[in-house]
């Protein structure tokens, strides 16, 4: 009787920290099970024999996103070695729709944790910067995942969202200063009209964009 009563506090204290629902979190915490072969943890080499991301073009980008210690909100920098299912469930939950009905200031902080993990995976030195080229990289590998649109189209929108990228961030420089890549500053800027939502939905660990959180 007391494991189950803990198990279920457990669960309400993930519903606090996560904003999932308890249902939401049993199918993820399933998914992590099948994930990690029944362990507590899993390590980055469970991810190896997930199909549906042995296709996605930032596969290991994605991979390393679960691993980032930015992203787990553990520190400013580094990998962590292995993750538990509260930190499976942080990172999830950068991939849930933005709840609108939560109100202006609630759906602005959350698009912008969503552009700050999309941020961090393009980062990887954890400088704070990424360069105008990996940024248009993460335009064209964004694009690449979508059926809809062609190579050369998506090759043609990344290298103009790269000009404009550069327009905003050189447009706000001092006449001496040197350019040194994109701030996540400028990201948001760079981002302000863009529908992240649509962007962020990956088709991910076979669940339809984790279906279950809609």
């Amino acid at each position: 009787m007391g494991a189950a009563h803990s198990a279920s506090e457990e669960v309400r204290e993930l519903e606090g920290k996560t904003g999932f629902s308890s249902d939401q979190i049993e199918q993820l915490h399933r998914r992590f099970k099948q994930l990690s072969g029944d362990q507590p943890t899993i390590r980055k080499e469970n991810f190896s024999n997930v199909p549906d991301l042995e296709l996605n073009p930032i596969r290991s980008k994605i991979v390393r996103a679960f691993f980032d210690n930015r992203n787990l909100r553990k520190g400013p920098s580094g990998l962590a070695d292995e993750i538990n299912f509260e930190d499976f469930l942080t990172i999830m939950s950068y991939f849930r729709p933005i709840d609108t009905t939560l109100g202006e200031e609630q759906v602005e902080l959350s698009r912008k944790e969503k552009l700050k993990f999309l941020f961090h995976m393009y980062d990887s030195d954890s400088d704070g910067r990424i360069t105008l080229e990996e940024y248009r990289n993460v335009v064209e590998e964004l694009l690449s995942g979508n059926p809809h649109i062609e190579k050369e189209s998506a090759r043609s929108i990344a290298d103009g969202a790269m000009m404009e990228a550069a327009s905003v961030c050189v447009g706000q420089m001092e006449p001496d200063q040197v350019y040194e890549g994109i701030t996540f500053e400028d990201f948001l800027k760079i981002w302000q009209g863009i529908d992240i939502e649509t962007k962020m939905h990956i088709r991910f660990l076979n669940m339809e964009t984790i279906a279950l959180c809609h």
